[in-house]
C-alpha cells in the first residue's frame, strides 16, 4: 500500500462567479513616437477612446498595451469612468458615443473614438 495521499481528479475547485465587462471612456495623452501616425509638426495628441474591460483597471491596461501595439507612445490616462456614472455626473452622451461604447462591449475591445493632435503654438 502506498501512503501517498488519494486524489480525486474529479473534484473541481469552486470556480468564480464571472465578472460582467463594462465601457470606460479614456482620454489617453500620447508623446511622438516614430510611425504613430500623427501629423507632422505635432507634439503629441490626446485619444478619447472607449475601452471594455471587467473594471477601470483592466480597460486602462488593454488600452495602453493596444495603443503601443499601434506604435504610439502613451503618458498619461485620464478615465471618465463608465456610462453610468458619466450620466451621474450630468455629461451630455449623445447616440453616436453610446453606439461606439455598444460596439467596444459587443467586440471587448478598444475603439479610438477621437485623435486630437498638440501642436506647440496651441
Amino acid at each position: 500500500m502506498s501512503d501517498k495521499p488519494v486524489s480525486d481528479k474529479s473534484v473541481e475547485p469552486p470556480k468564480k462567479p464571472k465578472r460582467p465587462q463594462e465601457v470606460y471612456t479614456l482620454v489617453v495623452e500620447v508623446g511622438r513616437c516614430a510611425n504613430d501616425g500623427l501629423p507632422k509638426g505635432a507634439t503629441g495628441g490626446a485619444l478619447m477612446c472607449f475601452a471594455s474591460g471587467v473594471d477601470e483597471a483592466e480597460a486602462v491596461r488593454e488600452t495602453v498595451a493596444i495603443l503601443k501595439q499601434a506604435e504610439l507612445a502613451p503618458l498619461d490616462v485620464n478615465s471618465y469612468g463608465t456610462l453610468a456614472e458619466r450620466e451621474k455626473q450630468g455629461h451630455e452622451v449623445g447616440e453616436d458615443e453610446r453606439a461606439l461604447m455598444q460596439r467596444a462591449l459587443d467586440e471587448n475591445s478598444v475603439i479610438v473614438a477621437q485623435m486630437t493632435p498638440f501642436f506647440k503654438d496651441s
